[in-house]
C-alpha cells in the first residue's frame, strides 16, 4: 500500500482521485443534478484511466505485452458490459447496440489511429508484430460478418412477424462466436504463443508496483471505473436531449469514449514508449472482445434481465461502419509498419462517422 500511496502523492493527475468519492456522494444526495453528474464522473474516470495505466504497465512487465493487452481489454470492456447490461434492464436496446457498434469502431478506428499519430510523432517509422494484428483482424472481420446476417435477412418478406426467427438466429450466432473467441485466445496464448512474442523495448529499467498491487488495483479500479461509468451514462443520456443529441450517437460515441478511457490512457502511454505490439493488442483486442464476447454475452444476458429478448439486428448504417473500420483496421496493420499520418488517416474516418452520425440519426430502433 506504501508504493500505491506513494505513486498517488508523486503524481499530479492522481489527486483527481479525490472525485471518485464526491461523484458517488453527489449521486446518491441529488440524483437528478444530470450536469453536475455528469462534470464529476468525467473528473473521476480521468485519473481513475491513469491509475489502471500504472497497474496494467507493471502486470506487462511481468506477462509481456500480449497477455497485458489481453488483461487491460478485458478489464476495460467490463466496463462497457456493465453500463450495457445497466441500459438492457431499461429495456433501452438501441443505446445498447450502438455502444456495441461504437465500441468496434472507436477501439478500430480511434484508439488506434490516435496511438499511431501519438507514437509517429516522436519515432520516425514504427514497428510492430504482424501476426498479433492479423489474429485480431481475422477475428474481428468473422465477428463482423455474423453482426451483418440478422441485419441482412431481417427484410425478407417470407420471414414471420414478432422477431422469433432473427432471436433464434441471434443466440445461434451469440454462440458460434463465443466459441470462436475461446478458440482464439488457446491459439494466441496456447497453441502458438510463441508467434506472439513481442518485441524488447528497452524498458526493463523503468520500476514497476510489485504483481500483487498491481493485480489488485486493477481489480479495484475497475469496479470503480464501472460504478462511475454507470453513473456518466444516467446523466449524460439526459444531457443529451438538451444538446439535440440521439441515443444512437450518445452510445455510439460518448459511452464508447468514455468507456474505454482507461484503454486509451494504457494504449496512448505504451505508443510514446514505442511499445506498439501492446497497442495493437489493446486495440484491435478490445474490438475484437467487443464483437465475440460481450455482444454475444448481451444477447443470452437479455433473456434473464432484459423486459424482452434482444436480437443482434443493427441499423444499416452501424453494420456499414463496423464493416469499414474492420477493412481499415486490417489493412492499416497488415504492413506491420506505421508513421503519424497514418494515425491522422484514422482519425479522419472517425471523424466522418462522427458526424454522420450526429447529423443523420438512424430511424426507428434499428
Amino acid at each position: 500500500m506504501q508504493t500505491l500511496l506513494r505513486e498517488i502523492r508523486n503524481t499530479p493527475l492522481l489527486w483527481m482521485l479525490v472525485f471518485v468519492p464526491i461523484v458517488l456522494l453527489a449521486e446518491a444526495a441529488a440524483p437528478h443534478s444530470h450536469t453536475l453528474l455528469f462534470v464529476l464522473a468525467v473528473l473521476a474516470i480521468v485519473p481513475l484511466a491513469a491509475l489502471l495505466s500504472h497497474a496494467t504497465e507493471a502486470v506487462a512487465a511481468k506477462t509481456g505485452d500480449a497477455v497485458g493487452g489481453l488483461l487491460n481489454a478485458t478489464l476495460g470492456n467490463l466496463t462497457e458490459l456493465i453500463i450495457a447490461i445497466t441500459a438492457l434492464r431499461a429495456g433501452q436496446y438501441l443505446l445498447v447496440k450502438a455502444s456495441i457498434a461504437g465500441a468496434i469502431v472507436t477501439n478500430a478506428v480511434f484508439m488506434l489511429g490516435a496511438c499511431l499519430l501519438l507514437g509517429g510523432l516522436r519515432y520516425h517509422v514504427q514497428e510492430y508484430n504482424r501476426a498479433g494484428a492479423r489474429l485480431s483482424s481475422g477475428l474481428l472481420l468473422m465477428a463482423t460478418v455474423a453482426l451483418l446476417a440478422p441485419s441482412a435477412v431481417a427484410d425478407l418478406e417470407h420471414l414471420p412477424q414478432g422477431g422469433g426467427i432473427l432471436n433464434k438466429l441471434s443466440v445461434g450466432i451469440s454462440v458460434l462466436l463465443m466459441v470462436a473467441y475461446a478458440l482464439g485466445l488457446l491459439f494466441s496464448l496456447g497453441t502458438h504463443k510463441e508467434l506472439f512474442a513481442s518485441a524488447d523495448h528497452g524498458d526493463d529499467k523503468e520500476a514497476h508496483w510489485p504483481i500483487g498491487i498491481a493485480v489488485g488495483t486493477l481489480l479495484v479500479v475497475t469496479v470503480l471505473v464501472a460504478l462511475v461509468s454507470e453513473i456518466f451514462v444516467e446523466s449524460v443520456q439526459k444531457a443529451a436531449e438538451t444538446f439535440g443529441m440521439s441515443p444512437a450517437f450518445v452510445g455510439f460515441i460518448i459511452v464508447s469514449l468514455v468507456g474505454a478511457a482507461a484503454e486509451f490512457a494504457v494504449a496512448f502511454g505504451a505508443a510514446r514508449k514505442d511499445r506498439l505490439d501492446m497497442v495493437v493488442s489493446i486495440a484491435l483486442g478490445s474490438a475484437s472482445q467487443i464483437a465475440l464476447f460481450v455482444a454475444p454475452a448481451l444477447v443470452l444476458l437479455s433473456y434473464v434481465v432484459g423486459p424482452t429478448p434482444m436480437n443482434l439486428q443493427f441499423w444499416p448504417g452501424a453494420v456499414t461502419m463496423v464493416m469499414i473500420a474492420t477493412v481499415t483496421s486490417a489493412f492499416i496493420t497488415a504492413s506491420g509498419r506505421s508513421a503519424w499520418f497514418v494515425g491522422a488517416l484514422m482519425i479522419f474516418i472517425y471523424a466522418v462517422f462522427a458526424l454522420t452520425l450526429y447529423v443523420v440519426p438512424p430511424a426507428g430502433e434499428g
